[in-house]
């Protein structure tokens, strides 16, 4: 056997044995900075893409060079890409397999390039994508089917281009759900259809921004921006002062701020909001029928449930739901499931889609027979209750000021109760025989005597008399103390 076929079998069978060896990333390209997942080959005046690029690389930095074009399946060699910068170039058009293989493509920053047109067969491929970047282009018209195959994409930025309309229909709630920002801002719109406009979910008019444009000025299109003002909407709130409206068409440069000198727009009648959905309680287990009224000749409805489920004629197979010819939705039994906002559709061809209403249906139980007051009344009736009774505490609560009592017995006149601390154990009695002595502590003073308006002492009042009537008094307090804190009693 030849040295060099045995040298083939080993490498094979090494293969075999450590799968992970077959995968090792190339070598990076003399012009790029390598890591372990991102490869950047930025500003190096680069004309083609490199060849052998690392297969790990999950971000690819492309931006400000000089491509021209991208090749067709150029991106196989890079199976889990999942951000490419390709702005700042001269890319002027896509091939139909520009993406090919690039099915994990999450976020495509194609901006400051020289794209005129986003086809169809653009982005199609990319069914991941999330964030698609095409601001500072030439970009004069959009496709109707560009996104439609694009389920998750969540933020597109076209300003800064040269649009004059934009097909909003593949943006309504038939098409995208997950959409949350369209910038088309800084274009070249002249008219915008309102009535479209307001058929878009509440999501997408949030993040729709359409400051700075020519668009000429109409009472329509400023009691939307008004209404969009007054819900809050970033679109509107964050470039107030942006939004412009072209007063003559004769004259280019006749643009007024639309919101910011609304004296102008006095005349116009306020209508109601179209986008604000009514509201239709019902109780569990009654009828539900909603209407969807319109004059459009050869029109065919169609509902969007709570659920985002399409409903179309003539409804479920059960017969639970129907939807009648004339737009009418009846459920036959309503339950707490069917609350929600519903949207009534008219379709009249292949992309003329127009929304006719919303209706907020809350499905909420009966009350019992026996429940006379509501929760409200309830907790009403509860509080003045309450508040009764704390003025019954107040003012008929018995008094115990001195005025209004009964005056109390004198004390006898050799209880000096007023300059005396109570430690009595038992209550006072009334006088009699059968009253205990009260148990008390007395303060007292030295007896003197007022003579000619002078003071002097009692006699006996420096060598007390033990036989003194001040004497006995203290001499029985003492025992009275000792009665209070002793066990035992004191026996007279």
């Amino acid at each position: 056997m030849a040295p060099w076929a045995s040298a083939e079998l080993w490498l094979l069978l090494l293969l075999q044995l450590c799968p992970a060896l077959a995968s090792l990333p190339r070598s990076c390209p003399p012009a790029c900075i390598c890591t372990s997942d991102l490869l950047s080959c930025s500003r190096q005046t680069l004309q083609r893409v490199p060849r052998a690029l690392p297969p790990t690389a999950t971000t690819l930095d492309l931006s400000h060079n000089a491509l021209s074009q991208l090749q067709d399946g150029w991106l196989a060699a890079l199976p889990h890409l999942e951000a490419l910068h390709v702005g700042h170039n001269q890319i002027g058009e896509l091939s139909p397999r520009a993406f090919h293989n690039a099915s994990r493509l999450r976020h495509l920053d194609m901006s400051s390039n020289r794209l005129r047109a986003v086809e169809t067969h653009y982005f199609e491929e990319l069914v991941s994508l999330e964030e698609l970047l095409l601001y500072n282009n030439h970009i004069a018209r959009v496709d109707e089917n560009a996104f439609a195959k694009l389920s998750g994409l969540r933020k597109v930025y076209l300003s800064w281009n040269n649009l004059t309309s934009f097909p909003f229909h593949a943006v309504q709630g038939l098409g995208n759900f997950s959409l949350r920002t369209l910038d088309l801002s800084s274009n070249s719109l002249s008219s915008l259809p309102v009535e479209e406009l307001a058929a878009l979910p509440e999501h997408v008019r949030n993040g729709l921004y359409l400051h700075n444009n020519p668009v000429r000025c109409s009472c329509p299109l400023y009691l939307m921006l008004q209404r969009w003002r007054q819900r809050g909407f970033s679109s509107v709130r964050d470039f107030f002062e942006e939004h412009t409206c072209k007063v003559s068409d004769a004259v280019p440069r006749s643009l007024i701020k639309l919101l910011k000198y609304n004296h102008l727009f006095e005349n116009c009648s306020a209508e109601p909001d179209p986008a604000q959905p009514v509201s239709f309680p019902v109780t569990v287990g009654r009828v539900l029928l909603l209407a969807c009224n319109t004059s459009l000749p050869h029109v065919a409805y169609m509902w969007i449930s709570p659920h985002h489920e399409p409903i179309w004629p003539p409804g479920n197979t059960n017969g639970s739901v129907e939807v009648f010819h004339n737009g009418s939705l009846r459920i036959a039994s309503a339950r707490p499931w069917h609350s929600g906002v519903y949207v009534c559709l008219a379709i009249n061809g292949p992309h003329n889609v127009s929304r006719l209403c919303e209706v907020n249906v809350t499905v909420h139980y009966s009350k019992p027979d026996g429940e006379v007051f509501s929760t409200g009344l309830t907790t009403l009736l509860g509080c003045i209750v309450s508040l009764l009774l704390v003025l019954v505490y107040l003012f008929v609560t018995p008094c115990r000021c001195p005025p209004c009592c009964r005056t109390a017995s004198p004390s006898p006149p050799q209880e000096c109760s007023a300059q005396s601390s109570i430690l009595s154990t038992t209550p006072p009695t009334t006088d009699g025989p059968s009253r205990r002595a009260s148990k008390h502590v007395a303060f007292l003073e030295p007896a003197r005597e007022v003579l000619d308006g002078k003071e002097r002492p009692v006699p006996g009042e420096g060598l007390p008399d033990g036989r003194h009537p001040k004497v006995l008094q203290l001499r029985s307090d003492i025992e009275s103390i000792s009665s209070v804190f002793s066990d035992t009693p004191i026996v007279s």
